[in-house]
């Protein structure tokens, strides 16, 4: 497998064009305050009386679920009007659900169906804002630099998150996980701010149907094999590795390696792994993009083994790491690969349905997650969702498309699914 390097020492920096900053500072500081959010939200569920792996797990699916059921609307909207006022609006709603998260937490009441509430905003917050924000790199950032801006990108934003995540665990432990709430929804607010000043025209009038829309996005993402099969491979991934952070990830820290400190040492440890990635992911080429992101996804299973077998935190923390920085090799060649393969105008609803089959199990994950740990262990149920990765991931290998794709967008042979 040939690598080549993929910067022009000629090009002028993207750090120094108005619309990539903007866009690259709002998501900067809406990803610090998720760091914050991630591991408050969690303790803070089993913090309340009588709270345990079912309640987290109630909580977290309702703040998945919405995103599975309103992200095709959100690509139908993103391709229908200006994705960049798309984007601030969806930051709005997250600024709120995040301030009512902060408020029933630090006062002291907050019953479960509230928080539920709360959770179910979050995540339709998020299903409205996927889609513009995977749709609105092309209109900011000129096509030959789209891999370099994809990475760069998430550089910021993967060292924003281990800032959140370094931080988080200090900052539960000494004034609660409701101040880490609070500090999320500022970082939203701030986020929408930034994102209504990027230059980005609105969208021409439609003058067909939502549900024709929706039916030629379907047909740009069905007539691409390499992108339903990894679609239907994370649907498995996302299902397995969300089970782990969301749910048995904390509950092993809680109750065998020391706490909120350790699950955000470990946490922390992906992060870094992940700018590690971008960085790596934003410099190179590879002839067949698909299939080394495909091959990137299996170390993402050797973190949750350690978890099983409860090893210790530090070398749970290096598989971490190791598994950051695969994970982000993947994101940055899979966002580069959908951005030049696709057409810009259905970008978005492409972008939908691959955020559609993607988390089509995550709730599902999440929701019995809590259930099946109290009902067969832990260490069965770590070791299950390990398995599942290694499974799925191994499948997508089958696949011609998969193996095929060339990273110059030469054909490759199109089945329906």
């Amino acid at each position: 497998m040939t690598l080549t390097s993929s910067r022009n020492p000629g090009t002028p920096s993207l750090w120094r064009e108005r619309p990539f900053l903007l866009l690259a500072a709002a998501r900067t500081v809406s990803v610090l305050g998720n760091g914050f959010a991630r591991v408050a939200l969690a303790f803070a569920v089993l913090a309340l009386p009588g709270a345990g792996p079912g309640q987290l797990s109630l909580v977290v699916a309702c703040q998945a679920l919405p995103q599975l059921v309103f992200i095709l609307i959100g690509g139908v909207i993103a391709d229908r009007m200006s994705r960049a006022r798309l984007m601030a609006l969806a930051d709005v709603l997250g600024a709120g659900a995040y301030t009512g998260l902060a408020v029933l937490v630090l006062s002291g009441h907050a019953p479960i169906p509230a928080m539920c509430l709360l959770a179910v905003a979050a995540g339709t917050a998020t299903a409205v804002f996927a889609p513009a924000m995977e749709g609105i790199m092309p209109l900011v950032v000129p096509a030959d630099r789209l891999q370099r801006a994809n990475g760069l990108l998430r550089v910021g934003t993967n060292s924003a998150l281990l800032l959140g995540l370094s931080l988080s665990g200090v900052t539960v432990a000494l004034v609660g996980p409701g101040w880490a709430l609070a500090l999320n929804a500022a970082s939203f607010a701030l986020s929408a701010a930034l994102t209504a000043r990027l230059p980005v025209p609105a969208r021409p009038p439609r003058k067909t149907s939502g549900w024709a829309d929706l039916r030629d996005g379907w047909r740009e993402f069905a007539s691409r094999q390499w992108l339903w099969v990894v679609v239907a491979q994370w649907s498995i991934v996302i299902a397995a590795l969300n089970a782990n952070v969301g749910v048995l990830g904390p509950l092993t820290a809680d109750r065998y390696l020391g706490g909120a400190r350790a699950w955000s040492l470990i946490v922390a440890a992906q992060a870094l792994g992940t700018i590690a990635g971008a960085g790596l992911a934003s410099r190179v080429r590879v002839r067949r993009p698909i299939l080394v992101a495909v091959l990137a996804t299996f170390p993402t299973a050797a973190p949750v083994a350690l978890l099983a077998v409860r090893a210790p935190v530090w070398l749970i923390a290096a598989a971490m790491f190791t598994a950051g920085v695969s994970n982000d090799v993947f994101g940055v060649l899979w966002s580069t690969t959908i951005h030049r393969e696709i057409p810009e105008e259905s970008l978005s609803r492409v972008s939908s349905y691959d955020y559609f089959g993607s988390l089509s199990f995550a709730p599902l994950g999440l929701l019995i997650a809590g259930p099946l740990a109290a009902t067969v262990g832990l260490g069965h149920a770590l070791a299950g969702c390990a398995a599942l990765v290694v499974l799925a991931t191994g499948a997508a290998l089958l696949a011609p498309g998969v193996r095929n794709l060339r990273g110059g967008g030469e054909p490759e042979p199109v089945t329906a699914p």
